[in-house]
This record gives structure tokens, sequence and C-alpha cells, in this order.
């Protein structure tokens, strides 16, 4: 019987491209799916390129070369369980098992640390969509250096190219590092398009354009600082014309954007870790605010606001929009690594920032010119844990661009346009460069109700004052 070099379980969308694009660098895969019908149809299809398909695991696991390489594309939680379950007690010392899907972080380490002595398992995050997996995704594996080493030819092979032709793949670091990376690398995503969509709104709203003359800004910007895959596909969204009536699609789209998860997992961890993302998290709060589409038309109707003649001429305006932009996501991503940071300190994971910005530059949903420019600026800091913000190249950027950052999120406001986004970018960057911020009076409250205590910045001790026996 023929050993494949790799095997892969679960035949959705995903992992039918995972496993052609492994097939097509060289890697012939053998696969199984709980609904054979699947399976017999993607073989049919596609058989020819290197593929195979099994009925029962126990031929499945017996077609895979030793040791075994094994890629779970199924749904996160308890399906992976399930699948785990079902496999453990035919492997063997050296099988190597990979989850691609989103699964929670949490669960990954739980997975890695209950696996038997001798099997090894990969949190691996994916990220670039049905094409990206076909394609070339970008690859965040997340395991021991044993496990590394044998998924390496694999994973190098299958991934996009970054800047520099390099594989958009690195050992991110153990356990759950990987899946943690890519759940960060969604909820900067989810911030991003969110800060885009504002963009949209004020060009629509305050210039009465149409989508097709928004597409052509959006088509101008991607050939600038603001090139990426996001602007890349913006402009065929807003260009296409309605199938079913005159007009734009995207005219015709119900205004509540959907959501998987992720980006709900980044704010809850955002919150247990104290870190501080306020625009990722607003970034879901936004998406959860469009769902209320019957209490916002009833609202809408009770609380009239006109839109006023646009502040500046529109040529003006797309300019000061572009840098406001390009500042508003480098304040994105600096939220995003500072949560990475704090996480890989709790715990104890040693992870190269530099590597991480570059393994985004290409496959994936975010990629974008921006990373390669947050990977040599890192690469200052030889990939240190630093605070973006502290970084020279950085700060040339942010002192060039925040002040178009503050324009647009005060011409938002004044002409009554939602800019959650843009906001509290601003708002991230004006706080965390400011040496004194109005905590203090939170404090001296806190101290009155609650005899919470306060620190002096003088000497050092915690205080407490019996604010009510003062004489004012």
């Amino acid at each position: 019987m023929k050993k494949y070099p790799v095997g892969l379980i679960g035949l959705a969308v995903m992992g039918q491209n995972l496993a052609r694009n492994l097939a097509s660098k060289g890697f012939p895969v053998m696969t199984y799916n709980r609904t054979t019908q699947t399976a017999e149809e993607f073989i049919k299809a596609y058989g020819h390129e290197g593929l195979d398909f099994c009925t029962t695991l126990k031929d499945f696991l017996a077609s895979l070369e030793r040791p075994r390489k094994i890629i779970l594309m199924v749904k996160a939680g308890a399906p992976v369980d399930e699948t785990l379950n079902a496999l453990l007690p035919f492997l063997e010392k050296g099988d190597v098992l990979i989850d691609g899907g989103n699964s929670n972080y949490h669960d990954t380490i739980r997975r890695s640390q209950s696996m038997p002595k001798g099997i090894e398992f990969v949190g691996m995050g994916v990220s670039g969509g049905e094409e990206g997996a076909l394609r070339g995704p970008s690859l965040m594996p997340g395991c021991n250096k044993e496990a590394w080493k044998v998924i390496r030819p694999l994973m190098q092979k299958i991934a996009a190219k970054d800047f520099s032709g390099k594989p958009c793949v690195t050992h991110v670091g153990p356990d759950g590092a990987g899946h943690y990376i890519k759940m960060v690398h969604n909820g900067i995503e989810y911030a991003v398009m969110q800060m885009m969509a504002e963009a949209y709104d004020m060009l629509k709203r305050m210039y009465r354009l149409p989508p097709q003359r928004i597409s052509t800004i959006f088509a101008d910007y991607n050939q600038g600082k603001l090139k990426s895959f996001l602007f890349e596909i913006a402009v065929p969204v807003l260009s296409r014309k309605d199938d079913l009536k005159s007009g734009y699609l995207i005219d015709s789209i119900l205004d509540k954007a959907g959501q998987k998860g992720t980006g709900r997992w980044v704010a809850l961890d955002a919150l247990e870790h104290g870190a501080a993302l306020p625009t990722l998290t607003e970034a879901v709060y936004a998406r959860s605010l469009s769902s209320f589409k019957k209490e916002r038309l009833l609202l809408a109707s009770l609380y009239k606001r006109t839109i006023p003649k646009p502040p500046i001429p529109l040529n003006e305006f797309i300019i000061v929009l572009e840098n406001a932009l390009y500042a508003g996501m480098i304040s994105c991503y600096a939220q995003g690594f500072e949560l990475i940071r704090i996480t890989a300190e709790d715990q104890k994971w040693k992870l190269n920032f530099a590597e991480i910005a570059r393994i985004w530059e290409g496959g994936c949903i975010i990629r974008a010119d921006l990373l390669n420019f947050l990977h040599e600026a890192f690469l200052i800091e030889k990939g240190k844990p630093v605070h973006l913000f502290t970084i020279p190249s950085i700060r040339h950027a942010l002192n060039k661009d925040i002040p178009s950052l503050r324009a647009i999120t005060s011409v938002a406001v004044q002409y009554g346009v939602p800019a959650l986004a843009f906001g509290t970018a601003l708002g991230y960057f004006e706080s965390m460069t400011s040496a004194i911020l109005p905590a203090q009076f939170i404090q001296g409250l806190r101290d009155f109700f609650g005899a919470h205590t306060y620190e002096r910045i003088d000497r050092k001790g915690s205080f407490h004052t019996p604010w009510s026996n003062l004489n004012l």
C-alpha cells in the first residue's frame, strides 16, 4: 500500500484547499472526512492532483509514513477533542498532530499538556482564507522544537512568501503561542476593517460620494503607504454592480456585520490580562452595535441629524484621511503587540516580534506594506517585545501623521459620523504618550468612598486620607 507523507482530517473548504496546496508542493495527501460523500466528491474533482481518501480512521492511519504527520482542519472546540480522542489510541511515539483550526489558545495549551509522552502536538494558526489556504497562507505554529523540526519542511513549502521571498512561517513559540498570535491577528483585522468602514462612511455621508468614486479613492490608497490586501479587495466590493437591480451591490447589503468569535476572544483576553486594547475591542462592539438594526431604525427617526457642508475640499480631505488611516493602523498594531507582550510574559513565552510581523507580510488577511515597515522597525530592536511607539522609525511616522488622525476624529465628531475606531486609536496614542493621566482623581474618589488607598509621587507606600474629616 502506498504511504503518504501527510494526512489531513476535515474537508470543509479550508481543509480541501490546504490539502491541494500540500499536494501541489510535492506532498501527496491522504484525507479523511466524517462525511464520506464530501470526501468522495473532493477526490473525484481533485484526486489527480496527488490526493486520496480513506473511509475509516484505521485505514487512514495505516496509509501514512512514520512518523505520521496529521493536520486537523475541523471545527474548533469539542470536534477537535473528539477527533483527538479517536486518534490517540492508535498513535505511536514521534507522531505529530497539527490543529490548523481557529482553536482557543487555552484549549491548545491544555491539549499540548495532556498529550501522551512521545506524541507531539502543534497548535497552528492559519490565515489567508480559502484562497490563502490554496495559494499560500501565513502559518503560525506553536509547539516544541522537536515537532517543529518534523513539520518545518512541509510548512515552509506551502506558506506564502514575505517581501524578501522567505516563507511566511516561523516557530512562533511553545504550546498555545501559535493560536494566540492568530487570535491577536484577527483582533487587528477587526480593527483595521472597522477603520476602513468608517473612512468609507465619512466619504459617503459628508461628501455624498457614490460607491464607485470611493472605490477609486481606495484604489489610489492601495498604491501608496496603505497598500494591502484589504484595500485591494475593497475596490471590487465597492464597485460591484447589483445583479438584481440597478445600482451598486454594496448599497443593497444589510448593515449588520457578522463575527465568528476570535475578535471577542481578543477583547476578553485583554480584560483578563489588564491590557489596553480600545480599538480592537471597540471594533467588536461596533459589530455588535450593527446587529441592533431594528432599534437603530427607531432611534434614527427620533434623533434627526443633518450633515452640514464638508469642512474642506474633497481633494484635501482624501490626503488627510489617508494619513489618519496610517496613523490609526499603527495604533492598532501597537495595541495588538502590547497584548502579545503581556501574555508572553505571563505564559513565559519567548517571542520574536520581528518574526511575527514578518510572517504577516504575505498570505494573511492583514498582509500589507505596513507589516514590512513594522518588521524592519522591530529588527532594530532585535525582535525584542518593546512597545511599538518607542521605536524611532515609528515615532517619526506618528509625529508626521497623528495631526491628521486628530483632524479626522474631530471632523467625524463635529459632523455626527460614528468613528469608534478612529477615536479609540487616537485615544490610545494620546493616553500612552501622556506623562500624567487623570487617574489620580479616580484614586482620590476611590479612597474617599472605599478607603482603597493610593500611592504618592513623592514617597513610597500606600496612603489613606480621612477625607470626610477635613474642613473644606
